[in-house]
């Protein structure tokens, strides 16, 4: 499919890729999304929490909405998505991952970039319990990823599947990890890292045999946070082994529902393979939009209602 041209230009402020980042991320406040909270068990028994919000007329579509690495269900971002689809006679469900709404999880495993099969036990549990004849997806960052590979990694996808937009992902994983290891990135590199290590040390609490004091300690990077334990709780040889089978970029070819991409160029946590031209130009289903600004999940737009917010309600829409 030919690459999209973006017509995203923000205030002149908003093209620096720090700035939209860390605004974003950080001051951006969403009001009037009222959500309700459900608890679902997963097929290995452990939970997650489902924060959900409607539309105003009763509907037949939902929109899943997937966050990115340490968020939650009330993030700005998550809370941007849910609101604009709400108004637009979406239903919104907003998955928190596990050990991200507030409690941890039962199990030593958690989430990662990678886990699809939470996301199918998400899907097959609102197919068998609600209403929904058309569900849509929307992952930002890690949840972009999760969302992609799950469309991709070729499995049977419910025909109540309609269409999928990723934002702001780190499709190739390794690539990414480099980039949050720079100088420029440090803020972030720490700031992921230090929520990290406090949820290990909670991991420790509850599975002692399983995180020693020399595991933490030996933390001084994200790498090796997946080094001491994103591989081991998630059954990978080490990091490489993580990042190699959990990356999107190697199922885009096989996307077979309407997919929207939407990396901005400025985005200083992808690498290059991160704007997958040519899987785009070969893949009828898959749609590439590379808009010059935009930082991390960063496409502020006037009235508070974010450019990708409204790309993905178009996206969706249209390809209904």
């Amino acid at each position: 499919m030919p690459i999209i041209s973006s017509s995203y230009k923000p205030p002149f402020i908003f093209r620096n890729g720090f700035v939209s980042t860390v605004y974003s991320g950080l001051a951006r406040k969403i009001h009037d999304v009222n959500q309700e909270r459900e608890r679902m068990t997963l097929s290995d028994g452990d939970f997650l929490d489902l924060d959900w919000s409607f539309s105003k007329e009763k509907t037949n579509k939902l929109i899943i909405v997937l966050h990115g690495l340490e968020g939650n269900a009330q993030r700005a971002y998550m809370l941007g998505a849910a609101k604009i689809f709400n108004q637009n006679y979406f239903d919104a469900v907003c998955v928190n991952f596990r050990s991200c709404s507030g409690e941890q999880n039962l199990k030593y495993r958690s989430y990662h970039s990678g886990v699809t099969e939470d996301l199918e036990d998400v899907i097959n549990h609102i197919i068998s319990t609600k209403h929904y004849s058309e569900i849509y997806i929307n992952g930002f960052s890690l949840g972009g990823n999760v969302a992609l590979k799950y469309v991709g990694e070729g499995r049977i996808i419910p025909n109540q599947i309609k269409s999928v937009v990723a934002v702001s992902v780190p499709i190739f994983l390794y690539g990414s990890m480099l980039e949050l290891h720079k100088f420029k990135n440090i803020p972030y590199h720490d700031r992921f890292k230090r929520h990290l290590k406090n949820k290990l040390k909670q991991k420790q609490k509850q599975f002692p045999d399983l995180v020693s004091d020399s595991d933490i300690n030996k933390i001084k990077t994200l790498k090796d946070f997946d080094d001491a334990y994103t591989s081991k709780a998630h059954g990978f040889k080490d990091a490489l082994d993580y990042y190699a089978k959990s990356s999107s970029l190697q199922f885009l070819n096989d996307i077979s529902i309407p997919t929207l991409l939407i990396n901005a160029e400025n985005d200083s946590f992808l690498s290059l393979d991160c704007y997958p031209i040519e899987e785009a130009k070969a893949n009828s289903n898959l749609y590439l939009e590379m808009p010059k600004y935009g930082g991390h999940v960063g496409f502020y737009d006037k009235n508070n209602v974010y450019y990708n917010e409204k790309r993905a309600l178009e996206f969706l829409i249209e390809k209904d």
